[in-house]
């Protein structure tokens, strides 16, 4: 999918002499970051059930939105549960002109609400499950990095989630288009009732009763645009021969559910054959099934990592060294980190969206994300980043440095995770804040939320009992341990910013504890610069002092870019 700005913006409907170019694809953004393992979102009768709640959700004077208050109503959940699914779908709305992207604080959130059918669909999809990764075939070739037990025992034989993708890179992850062909086929088995949510009831008697407004068909720009390499998104209805180029001021009359539904089957069919045209056969078979849709049904063949413009850029596999990547390195504005080890990694670019899976050891900096980021299955990662959101998934061990606007959500299978505030800066980030929309004014690192050990959304199977479990959320870096990333100049490239400092202001413990570091540091200069040392006496304590920073460095996992603070210090002596 085009994930750059400009793919959001419309543009003209194909010509007939170039409409065969372009295809049906599923969005990636609702299936990726659009998932909540909250139970009682997931229908075995969706839609049944959310037939049922469309009524009661659009009483006369909703104006077809609902607020926090009124879906937990609804839904018998949670107040707190109703923000999280409102803030989830501002995180991925196709619909930038929607006034909820538009929203800041949480009490203009409530005030706006959410689109009713906009809410249909992303509840109906609440029942789809993640692609399985593929089976381990050398489980005696993997390092041991998860001793302990875990929800992944019964299935992987002690295996740690970061196992499934450390052992031969790709091959136990899933492909862009593993993943497209997945979604594309769970899409074409539910769009009918996801348009029976859609549609509205006319006198007539079955299918031809219900009937299909250009509005109403629009939602489904939350699934699905239309597209292909690289071009602009085309507004869905201006790409069907019933809806296309009609008069903003006089649209085209509400046609048959049913005539809507046979042109979208159609698609989604000239999709799937468009990717198996390009596909090379697998190397032993198909795809684990999924459980709800099985993978025989999409097909035994897979592509490799796509290279379109629309898909994300991947940072793969940096392993024991350092990777610096800016906004011209990337060719959109998505991005995913994946199967990182030792090493320390920039990304000082503005982004929509961002990924980081099956990472360990190593130091992450990801700039701005405007909508969210996900980090999963990582394990003894420093990561820091500035975004609007962010959702943590079955890591361990690691340190997340936040700023961020919403509250974290952490999800799934966790084990002693901490949270800190935002603790660097580079020259470009105000600008690549402000250009994303995150208020660094506003930092919510210390308010995650925790919600149950077993995703319903994971392909993966469970012993019996864990869902009875309470998920581990985070606790917060002591002051006294809390440091700042130095980002060196020479890592910024050629462009310079105006940032000269954190733009997320700290808590005064934090606050307190930097300013007794800076103390202290500044005590220990004055005492080495007045010590009355022989040469060979300060060449030792020069050598000692770079010899313990080396060892602090290999327990702080990847933060050796400080090393120029104790090396000025050293050379003072």
């Amino acid at each position: 999918m085009a994930d750059s700005a400009a793919a959001d913006q419309p543009s003209e409907p194909p010509s007939p002499a170039t409409a065969t170019a372009y295809h049906l694809h599923p969005r990636r953004e609702p299936f990726e970051h659009g998932l909540l393992p909250i139970p009682k979102l997931i229908f075995s009768d969706g839609a049944q059930t959310l037939s049922q709640l469309k009524s009661a959700l659009l009483s006369p004077d909703s104006n077809q939105r609902v607020n926090s208050e009124a879906l937990a109503r609804v839904l018998q959940i949670p107040i707190e549960h109703s923000r999280l699914i409102i803030e989830t779908i501002s995180s991925v709305l196709h619909d930038e002109s929607d006034p909820l992207l538009k929203a800041g604080v949480l009490r203009e959130i409530d005030e706006i609400g959410v689109n009713v059918f906009d809410l249909l669909i992303f509840l109906y999809i609440q029942s789809y499950k993640r692609l399985l990764p593929k089976g381990h075939r050398d489980s005696a070739a993997v390092a041991d990095v998860w001793p302990s037990t875990s929800a992944f025992d019964g299935f992987l034989s002690a295996l740690s989630p970061l196992q499934l993708v450390r052992s031969n890179s790709r091959r136990y992850i899933p492909s862009q288009a593993d993943e497209e062909a997945h979604q594309l086929s769970y899409l074409q088995k539910h769009i009918g009732n996801i348009l029976s949510l859609l549609a509205d009831s006319t006198e007539g008697e079955g299918d031809e009763s219900l009937v299909l407004s250009m509005d109403k068909f629009e939602h489904l720009g939350f699934l699905l645009y239309f597209g292909e390499k690289g071009s602009a998104k085309i507004p869905l209805s201006q790409s069907t021969p019933f809806f296309a180029n009609s008069d903003p001021d006089m649209p085209a009359a509400p046609v048959p559910a049913s005539q809507v539904l046979d042109w979208l089957l159609q698609s989604i069919s000239s999709t799937q054959e468009h990717i198996s045209d390009r596909v090379s056969p697998k190397e032993n078979g198909p795809s684990s099934s999924d459980q709800d849709v099985q993978m025989a049904d999409v097909g035994t063949t897979s592509l490799k990592p796509s290279s379109s413009p629309r898909g994300p850029s991947f940072i793969e596999g940096v392993s024991k060294s350092s990777c610096v990547k800016h906004a011209s390195d990337l060719k959109g504005t998505s991005v995913k980190v994946v199967n990182c080890h030792e090493s320390v990694i920039y990304i000082l670019a503005p982004l929509r969206y961002a990924t980081v899976y099956g990472c360990s050891d190593a130091t992450i900096v990801i700039g701005a994300v405007g909508k969210a980021i996900r980090v999963e299955h990582c394990e003894r990662v420093h990561l820091i980043t500035a975004a609007r959101r962010i959702c943590i998934a079955n890591c361990r061990e690691c340190v997340f440095f936040l700023g961020v606007n919403q509250q974290p959500l952490i999800v799934g299978d966790n084990h002693k995770l901490q949270v800190a505030p935002y603790n660097t800066f580079y020259s470009q980030l105000e600008e690549h804040i402000n250009e994303v929309g995150v208020d660094p004014k506003i930092n919510r690192w210390d308010e995650s939320i925790a919600l149950g050990v077993v995703d319903p959304h994971d392909s993966l199977s469970h012993p019996a009992g864990v869902s009875d479990v309470q998920a581990e959320s985070a606790t917060r870096v002591d002051p006294d341990q809390f440091t700042d990333l130095v980002i060196p100049n020479w890592l910024e490239g050629e462009q310079s910013g105006s940032t000269k400092d954190n733009p997320f202001p700290l808590p005064d413990a934090y606050i307190a504890s930097q300013q007794k570091k800076e103390k202290s540091l500044g005590e220990v200069k004055q005492m080495l610069r007045e010590a009355q040392l022989e040469d060979n006496r300060k060449r030792e304590l020069s050598s000692a002092l770079h010899s313990c920073f080396k060892d602090w460095l290999y327990v702080a996992a990847g933060t050796w870019m400080l090393s120029s603070l104790l090396l000025q210090m050293a050379s003072n002596i």
